[in-house]
């Protein structure tokens, strides 16, 4: 398959002509990935299922996994749900556009193959201009999960899909790096009280002090390690994901004694003859440390390192345990706590 590249980087290609030919290519049922605010998607018209099949097949991705359904403004929810609380709305009012996704009751009409075969479906308006205008484009409800193969570190940049998916999708749009850098909060609405199925930039915190006259709710955190036997409710629940080609290792403890054994198992393993990478970020730069954490993992594999060493972030900050979850999961849970 021949991928028609549209650059619209640094004045390149011109964004609403680039905008234009990909809602053309999503209408007739092709596949585009395109920059969101979060990490770029790989989308399909949500209504064809044919087309979201393809999604699967492009990436590699299990057919169990649920995709998020992507709109262009929050009225056109009403295309894919009947079920929409107070909550729901608050939440909306609060973080939309943004990265927050919303798990509802889907409509009879949203295919299963967007939904993993639940009666539920993941929503969330973008904050990204070009990305909400590609959708209004098509004039449907975009699926669209992380444009990389399946399980490999998710892209935040033009060049990361363009290395994972030329020759596999119909278009690529190559536009500005992602401004947040790890995928959205997932939260599950259908129950009494909300749950955070994947952690994000908003935080639990956030979704409480958002319904905080709802009588005070407080969010549940679901733990994915315990989702390995269930069907996923959520993208990057029940799956190895984010993980980059070297093998990975997460080490846990206080800062100063991390850094030390960090040190030891450098010099430990390049004396055995292995290309080490070190992955550390500073100790309360959350907001970095979620923006570079993909880019990092996949710079340390096209520098060619045979394993990489990460330092824990403390579970501090509801962004940290975001980053710590998508850590956990890159390293397969490969931890050494000192």
């Amino acid at each position: 398959m021949r991928t028609l590249i549209l650059d619209i980087r640094n004045g390149g290609q011109d964004i609403h002509t680039a905008v234009r030919q990909a809602a053309e290519i999503i209408k007739r049922g092709g596949l585009v990935a395109f920059p969101t605010e979060t990490v770029y998607g790989l989308g399909a018209d949500a209504f064809n299922e044919e087309a979201v099949r393809r999604v699967y097949e492009a990436k590699g991705r299990p057919a169990d996994n649920p995709m998020i359904v992507h709109i262009a403004r929050a009225s056109d929810i009403e295309l894919l749900t009947a079920s929409l609380t107070p909550g729901f709305v608050k939440l909306a009012d609060a973080f939309w556009p943004g990265p927050l996704t919303m798990v509802v009751k889907k409509r009879p009409e949203v295919p299963g193959a967007c939904t993993g075969g639940l009666d539920t479906v993941g929503v969330r308006l973008p904050d990204s201009e070009v990305a909400r205008e590609l959708i209004r484009l098509a004039g449907t409800p975009v699926a669209a999960p992380s444009a990389n193969i399946s399980g490999s570190p998710s892209p935040t940049k033009g060049e990361h899909v363009i290395r994972d998916l030329d020759g596999k999708v119909d278009a690529i749009i190559a536009g500005e790096d992602c401004r947040v850098g790890i995928e959205s909060t997932v939260v599950d609405m259908t129950g009494p009280a909300p749950v955070v199925l994947r952690p994000g930039v908003i935080t639990a915190g956030d979704i409480e002090a958002a319904l905080a006259e709802d009588g005070g709710l407080r969010i549940q955190q679901r733990d994915a390690a315990c989702e390995e036997t269930s069907a996923p409710r959520s993208p990057g629940m029940k799956y190895r994901h984010y993980a980059p080609r070297a093998q990975m290792l997460v080490v846990e403890g206080e800062r100063e004694k991390v850094k030390a054994e960090l040190e030891r198992l450098k010099a430990l393993n390049e004396r055995l003859g292995a290309k080490v990478g070190l992955l550390v970020f500073e100790e309360s730069d959350y907001i970095k440390a979620a923006h570079d954490f993909y880019s990092r993992l996949r710079q340390l594999d096209d520098e060619g390192a045979d394993l990489i060493i990460a330092g824990a972030l403390p579970a501090a900050d509801g962004i940290s345990f975001a980053v710590m979850n998508r850590m956990m999961r890159a390293a397969g849970y490969n931890v050494v706590r000192v």
